[in-house]
């Protein structure tokens, strides 16, 4: 799961339902551009937010504190 935005930065379509099935079939060895135009996204900006996200909401959440407690190794 990742924190790809709900919608275009620039124009403001909703991109962030495509996520996951954009991810999975290029992870599967898929064109990125034959994925994006069978999900119907047309847009230059809206492609360029898809292509461009990196998750790093992993990353993130090792430094997460909680109340007060640092997660120690």
């Amino acid at each position: 799961m990742g924190i790809v935005p709900v919608r275009c930065f620039t124009c403001g379509s909703v991109i962030g339902d495509k996520w996951e099935e954009f991810k999975r079939r290029v992870k599967a060895g898929e064109d990125p551009e034959k994925v994006l135009d069978d999900l119907g996204v047309k847009r230059y900006c809206c492609r360029s937010m898809l292509i461009s996200h990196v998750e790093v909401i992993d990353d993130i959440l090792e430094y997460f504190v909680v109340k007060g407690r640092v997660k120690r190794e």
